[in-house]
């Protein structure tokens, strides 16, 4: 029976040692909730990460207690030196990783050292992983901290089912280029089979850097990676929901609640809570809370600010002048408004017990998240559940994950202190009528897709997307069939083969002159010919002088511009219907328009059709122009009765009777007891569309098709080709 591996820098269960012993801890984080859901459905299943403390701290003795208590709980540890954990986590992971991703590149540190060192620790989980790794088990990793990881396990474990979560925003393109190792961390993170985002702009971003840098495309999230499918989706993280709405009926809670009322009286509570971390915007929350009692002085000594910051890296720079910039808004906020009956900031500087986080969500009148950037934020959702009779008011910032999913809260730019002051203003003045009405959609939704159904909707989405690699596996040309279409071509009385060009015999090239035939093509084509019972067909959408300047010294035939124009052997061309190009006249100057807006594209004109070229052009541009051209011809092609091809990285206007279907019709009036048919984009499907069920129809390219079979590329159509000729 396969089992599941979660795979996350630190497990749910914390080791620390006191007094020369050893005491266990579990942690009750988001991550672990979620996880655990998995986690527990099955018996076999087990959790690989970092116990919390270094090898140094512990004996040899130690150590393997700590694996046997550990594995006793299906938990394996990972051991780290006090070295890799400042380079790999203090260093790349929170001085690198962290700040590019949450948009701070002024604080990004690039050393080589850290690098190394989270390259060394990810290989280190990676041979953990193999040690408890069985075929047919699934991989879960989790997190910034082990992006390589995916990738080091495609390679000792090729048919493995691997899933990757990210649990902080993705960046846009443009920061991310700023790594120097960005390479690298895209193809470890592309070793997966299923990628998941918070939510989709952070998707976007990921493809938009596999494209550019990578030159990976993707369709609908699907990517082919060394024609391996990779799917890409976006996961929107919940939280335990009925466990923070329980909480609020439980006696300790409300007796938390009791001693808040009785310290604050009348007084309207706004609630922060967040780790001390720079992305969080605190000291920005702070300076629009002191804009708002500047510009409201009759809510002095009726409104406090509770603010719940968490120690959070102590020991790195940024985070000291961090805490210390906190202190001191605090204390001015506190010394500018405050009185002896009244302080407008009670400030909490250390972690909250359950019970009394979930007290202050209860008795919170707003709630101010406003991160300045945040993958999820969980806090958000956790104060929306614990809202039990409706009364409470979410402030969110805009730059959340967790804006896509609550839109009924009051929604801000964390960066403008007005914005939050008047969202201030709006909550303490909400009718309780209309803070019920939208916590209670916002609750609605949370509880539907809570952090079990996140978990669960992860694994059946890695689920699909390796049945469909199995799928396409299954279409794959197998050494098997390979071999029985090499002997039913040995042993036929006539044969047919009807090839593409580009992309199919020779690979795509930017520039259309690059893709002239080598020897090797060239000797494929001649030995094929050469038999008096062959008939070889080249079907392209070249131009007929192109393919007699490459192609018309060898005894084939020939069909250019899609079937446009048809040459049989040792004849001369013959188009295969009148046709008109005056409609040129108009189509011509809108691709030249195209052209002008699209840097790197350019027009092929053909005898009979015209060709927009977007190969070198900016993908993300393109693509915006294409369907923009699309729609604008869409109103013209009609009255010319003319098609819109698209091909890889072309747009073609051709006359919509002409296609490569009805030009292999040409040679298909033949009595033939052998076809084989190669092709690689969308004009080949018509081609494969008209010949018998029992023709060997091959798609170069992993794509979904209406060929019986795929390979994978050029070289592999020519080595077909040799081994039918050897």
């Amino acid at each position: 029976m396969s089992k599941i591996l979660i795979v996350s820098n630190r497990l749910p269960l914390n080791v620390v040692k006191n007094h020369n012993r050893l005491h266990y801890k579990f942690s009750a984080g988001g991550l672990a909730t979620g996880v655990n859901s998995v986690f527990e459905s099955g018996e076999k299943n087990v959790w690989i990460g970092w116990p919390g403390i270094p090898l140094e701290n512990i004996s040899e003795r130690n150590r393997q207690e700590i694996s046997d208590r550990l594995t006793a709980k299906k938990f394996y540890p990972v051991f780290l030196t006090n070295q890799q954990v400042n380079r790999y986590y203090n260093g790349f992971s929170n001085e690198t990783i962290w700040p590019l991703f949450h948009y701070f590149p002024q604080h990004t540190i690039y050393n080589t050292d850290f690098w190394e060192a989270y390259r060394e620790v990810n290989e280190v989980f990676c041979q953990a992983v193999l040690e408890n790794y069985e075929p047919g088990d699934v991989v879960w990793v989790h997190d910034y901290h082990l992006l390589l990881l995916p990738g080091l396990l495609r390679e000792k474990i090729p048919q493995a089912s691997i899933g990757f979560f990210l649990h902080i925003p993705f960046p846009s393109f443009e920061l991310f280029r700023f790594l120097p190792w960005r390479q690298e961390i895209l193809q470890g993170i592309l070793g997966s089979d299923l990628i998941g985002f918070h939510t989709y702009d952070y998707v976007c971003h990921f493809c938009n850097s596999i494209r550019r840098l990578l030159g990976y495309d993707h369709t609908f999230g699907r990517v082919l990676v060394n024609n391996r499918l990779v799917k890409v989706d976006s996961f929107a993280m919940g939280i335990d929901y009925l466990r923070f709405t329980q909480a609020m009926c439980e006696p300790e809670v409300k007796a938390e609640m009791k001693k808040i009322y009785n310290k604050v009286g009348e007084q309207k509570i706004i609630l922060s809570i967040d780790r001390l971390d720079y992305s969080k915007g605190i000291p920005q929350r702070l300076e629009a809370y002191d804009l708002f009692l500047e510009s409201n002085p009759e809510y002095r000594e009726r409104v406090v600010l509770i603010m719940a910051a968490v120690p959070s890296r102590i020991k790195i720079e940024h985070y000291i002048l961090l805490k210390k910039n906190v202190d001191e808004l605090v204390g001015r906020i506190n010394g500018k408004y405050g009185t002896m009956r009244w302080m407008p900031v009670w400030y909490i500087y250390r972690f909250l017990p359950f019970s009394t986080l979930v007290a202050l969500y209860g008795a919170a009148d707003a709630c101010l998240v406003t991160p300045l950037r945040d993958g999820m934020n969980l806090i958000a959702k956790e104060y929306v559940a614990a809202c039990k009779d409706g009364r409470g008011v979410l402030i969110l910032s805009e730059t959340a994950g967790a804006a896509q999913e609550l839109g009924e809260a009051l929604i801000v730019n964390p960066n403008s202190k007005e914005e939050v002051k008047g969202a201030l203003e709006e909550a303490l003045a909400m009718p309780e009528e209309k803070q019920a009405e939208r916590n209670r959609e916002m609750q609605k939704r949370l509880e539907r897709y809570d952090v079990i159904q996140w978990a669960t909707t992860f694994h059946h989405s890695l689920s699909a997307i390796k049945s469909k690699q199995h799928e396409l596996q299954a279409k794959f040309l197998s050494l098997e069939i390979e071999h029985k279409l090499v002997q039913d071509y040995r042993q036929s009385e006539r044969a047919l083969f009807l090839l593409d060009y580009d992309g199919t015999l020779v690979p795509f090239s930017k520039k259309l002159e690059d893709a002239r035939p080598d020897e090797e093509v060239l000797n494929l084509l001649q030995a094929l010919s050469q038999k008096q019972e062959n008939e070889v067909v080249i079907i392209s959408g070249r131009d007929r002088k192109t393919m007699d300047e490459w192609l018309g010294s060898l005894s084939l035939s020939l069909s250019a511009e899609h079937g446009m124009w048809l040459k049989d052997r040792n004849k001369d061309w013959e188009m295969s219907e009148p046709m008109d190009d005056s409609w040129k006249q108009e189509i011509r100057p809108i691709l030249e328009l195209y052209v002008a807006r699209t840097p790197g594209s350019f027009i092929e004109e053909k005898e009979f059709s015209l060709v927009w070229h977007y190969r070198k052009a900016d993908s993300d541009l393109a693509r915006a122009r294409l369907g923009e051209l699309k729609d604008e011809l869409f109103h013209l092609v009609g009255n010319y009765d003319l098609a819109i091809l698209e091909g890889s990285k072309v747009l073609e206007i051709k006359n919509a009777r002409i296609n490569k279907g009805r030009a292999a019709q040409n040679w298909m009036s033949e009595e033939y007891d052998f076809v084989l048919a190669l092709g690689d984009d969308k004009t080949d499907e018509e081609l494969f569309a008209v010949l018998p069920e029992w023709a060997y129809t091959v798609k170069v390219g992993r794509e979904p098709s209406r060929a019986r079979f795929n390979i994978d590329s050029f070289k592999e159509a020519r080595s077909l080709l040799k081994k039918m000729v050897g």
